[in-house]
């Protein structure tokens, strides 16, 4: 059911969805993009997730009353919006022993070998439905299930930007050094987040993402292009 929420005096939640779902991701797309479009004096950012759009606005220049009128016209009219093709992005992960320090305990819980492992990681394609929890940080959807592994009992203190983890039916990388309780598989010498860079973030929401298996001489090449 779609809904548009308060939330607090300089904010809403247009709900679109219930259920994490490609469609919704699309409907979550097709509204955002169309708001951008229309440039609205007043609202100052839209940030997309799973279900819902949260819109942060200046009621100094538009009123909740004119904003939520702009927004359910925007809403009726979803289903005409084109969509544009989702980017895909290949991400190299190395996922030689150095770089995958939890790979064992991916390999005991799921009962499979490390080569199938990263056979069956690197041969999905997966959906980012948004990002959050650190700068650039991608909640992706897609990953098969016969590699699914519970996140840690106790969370690393320091997990190093790139590294590449499984936390239960999902898997991500880390775009900055910080804690965390995925268990980590590999790591991409590619920033998906750089502050001075003339774009911060690698990826966006509606892109898609493929892993490719590098190896250690790869990912040194490639981090030296990188700095």
């Amino acid at each position: 059911m779609v809904q548009i929420i308060p939330s607090g005096d300089s904010a809403v939640l247009v709900k679109l969805g219930d259920e994490i779902s490609e469609h919704t991701n699309k409907m979550v797309r097709s509204f955002q993009l169309n708001v951008e479009s229309k440039a609205i004096e007043g609202i100052i950012e839209l940030i997309p997730a799973y279900c819902d759009v949260l819109v942060l606005y200046d009621p100094l220049i538009i009123s909740y009353e004119k904003l939520y009128v702009l927004l359910e016209q925007t809403l009726s009219k979803l289903s005409s919006i084109d969509v544009p093709d989702s980017r895909l992005i290949e991400i190299p992960v190395c996922y030689e022993d150095e770089f995958a320090e939890n790979m064992e305990d991916v390999m005991v819980h799921t009962k499979l070998s490390k080569e199938e492992i990263i056979r069956i990681h690197s041969s999905q394609t997966y959906l980012v439905y948004m990002l959050g929890f650190t700068p650039g940080f991608c909640y992706l959807g897609g990953m098969n299930e016969k590699i699914s592994t519970p996140r840690k009992t106790v969370p690393s203190q320091n997990i190093k930007a790139g590294s590449v983890g499984i936390a239960g039916k999902q898997t991500g990388v880390y775009p900055i050094d910080s804690p965390g309780g995925w268990q980590i598989i590999g790591r991409t010498p590619i920033k998906l987040f750089d502050p001075d860079g003339e774009t911060q973030f690698l990826c966006k929401a509606g892109d898609r993402l493929r892993f490719i298996p590098i190896d250690s001489k790869e990912f040194n090449m490639i981090r030296v292009k990188q700095e």
